[in-house]
C-alpha cells in the first residue's frame, strides 16, 4: 500500500471512529482531549461534531492554520512528557473523550510513547469514557472496543475507560 493510501485509509478510520465515539457521548460529563493538534483538521471536526464540548488540545509545537487552533485558554503547549503528567490540573474535569494521533512513522518510537501513554491516559479519562488512538494502548483500566466496521482491525483502536 503507497504512504498515500496508507493516509487515506487513516484518516478514513479516524473520522469513522471518532463519529462513532461521539454518538456514545452523550451520557458521560466532561470535555475532550486532544494529544496532538497537527494541521488541526481533526479539532476542527471534533468541534464541529461536539459543539456543546469544551476541547483541550495538548501540542509540542503548534502550526496548523489560525482558523483550525483552539483558543490560548484550551491550547496547552509543550512536549507530552511534561504537559500530561499534571494535565488534571488544568482540565475542568476528566475527559469524556481522549483523542491521541501521535504516530510519527518511526515505530519504535511510536511504541514507546504509545507504553508511556497507556500508563498516563487513563486517569485522565472520565470512568465511562472513551479513547481513540492511532496506537495500541495498553492498560487494564482500557477495555478494547470494536471499531466500525468500515476500520480494518489494528488501524485505528478504540477502549472504554473501566472504573
Amino acid at each position: 500500500m503507497s504512504r498515500l493510501d496508507t493516509n487515506i485509509a487513516r484518516l478514513v478510520a479516524q473520522r469513522a471512529c471518532l463519529d462513532a465515539l461521539a454518538d456514545a457521548l452523550a451520557a458521560v460529563p466532561g470535555p475532550v482531549v486532544e494529544l496532538g493538534l497537527g494541521n488541526g483538521r481533526t479539532f476542527d471536526h471534533l468541534r464541529e461534531r461536539l459543539p456543546e464540548r469544551e476541547i483541550f488540545v495538548f501540542e509540542r509545537q503548534p502550526t496548523a492554520h489560525p482558523d483550525c487552533r483552539p483558543d490560548p485558554e484550551h491550547l496547552i503547549e509543550g512536549d507530552f512528557y511534561d504537559t500530561l503528567p499534571d494535565a488534571l490540573d488544568r482540565l475542568p474535569a476528566p475527559a469524556a473523550l481522549l483523542h491521541a494521533d501521535i504516530g510519527t512513522g518511526d515505530r519504535a518510537r511510536n511504541a514507546r510513547l504509545a507504553g508511556w501513554l497507556a500508563g498516563v491516559i487513563p486517569p485522565l479519562v472520565a470512568p465511562g469514557g472513551y479513547v481513540a488512538c492511532d496506537q495500541a494502548l495498553a492498560d487494564d483500566r482500557l477495555v478494547p472496543l470494536s471499531p466500525p466496521p468500515e476500520v480494518e482491525a489494528g488501524r485505528y483502536h478504540l477502549y472504554w475507560r473501566a472504573a
